[in-house]
């Protein structure tokens, strides 16, 4: 039986679109299904999603149901890569078209893939460091702190990949790393309270996500720090991370660009559900460059992040004010 939440019906509907969403624990997911929901509106379709509460049998069974379904498409968010293979190539067998949202499946085609680019988001950290550490020393130079996610999670690898790959030119930068396994934020506080007692010397923390930055404030607070004594930078542009911009003790928060995301899927989804081809190229997404390449996986739209600081943290576009832009979707040609 499925248990979702249905969306408001539309006067001309396209069809329905099954947003299988892996948690809603977190908000970026909570807010992914509030902006598929309205993008897809806003093109023509009707949305329901289904909350696999974070477990694969669930988000396996959901899937047969709703191919059952015959809806116009779905879309995927994973809970487990590897295990959503047989229900994608079901649902694909069926006529039924698959859309993957956020993390790559690279395992069996799809018909779309969005996704941020992650290796991006690294370089752009990279590029924010550098600046940081460079209007407080005169110089790039420094003890720089990075706090991984998961080692198993290639969100975190990608960004690791781009922020390393940007800071080989400056050698008098000595890069800290340590992995916060399965993202834990407790492991990011005593990753911080560690390092901080061997190496008092640090300038900058960057976390590779903002709910990893909440202890690592905490920690400095327990030690006497005031904001900005220690610069923090982080990744995804969750609210918390904003919070934490406009309360000083975070310096930079690059954004993982979950409009945009969730509006690629709407801009592409009458080309999607007509099973006609994808372009490769360039495309516009809500003001950001974005790139359609043809991978083995089929169809996969990178989509980079920007740089949230203290003079542009208020913006409405960025998805941790939780305001989704009322830009008009318009469907690819």
């Amino acid at each position: 039986m499925l248990a979702g939440s249905a969306s408001v019906a539309y006067a001309q509907s396209k069809g329905k679109v099954y947003y299988l969403v892996p948690t809603l624990l977190d908000e970026f997911q909570t807010e992914s299904v509030s902006a598929i929901k309205n993008f897809m509106g806003n093109v023509g379709y009707e949305t329901v999603s289904l909350d696999a509460q974070n477990r694969t049998d669930l988000q396996q069974n959901q899937m047969n149901d709703v191919i059952n379904l015959k809806p116009s498409m779905i879309a995927l968010a994973a809970v487990d890569f590897e295990a959503m293979k047989p229900g994608i190539e079901k649902a694909r067998a069926a006529g039924i078209p698959v859309m993957i949202f956020d993390r790559q499946i690279k395992s069996t085609k799809s018909d779309f893939t969005s996704v941020a680019g992650t290796v991006e988001i690294g370089e752009i950290a990279a590029g924010e460091i550098q600046r940081l550490l460079k209007e407080r020393k005169g110089s790039v130079k420094g003890k720089v702190l990075q706090i991984l996610g998961d080692p198993g999670d290639s969100y975190t690898l990608d960004i690791q990949q781009g922020f390393e790959a940007k800071m080989k030119d400056f050698p008098d930068v000595k890069i800290l790393s340590q992995p916060a396994l399965q993202w834990e934020a407790s492991k990011a506080g005593d990753i911080a309270s560690d390092q901080l007692l061997t190496n008092p010397d640090i300038d900058l923390i960057f976390v590779h996500a903002a709910h990893l930055a909440v202890p690592v404030v905490a920690i400095l607070e327990a030690k006497g720090k005031k904001p900005g004594d220690v610069m923090l930078v982080s990744s995804n542009g969750a609210p918390v991370g904003l919070d934490l911009i406009r309360k000083g003790w975070e310096q930079v928060e690059v954004e993982q660009p979950l409009y945009a995301q969730a509006a690629a899927l709407a801009m592409f989804a009458d080309k999607v559900v007509a099973k006609q081809p994808l372009k490769p190229g360039t495309y516009d997404v809500l003001g950001l460059k974005s790139t359609l390449t043809d991978e083995a996986w089929g169809p996969n739209l990178k989509i980079p992040g920007s740089a949230i600081t203290k003079q542009n943290v208020d913006d409405p576009n960025f998805w941790g004010n939780l305001k989704a832009p009322a830009a008009k979707i318009v469907p690819v040609d």
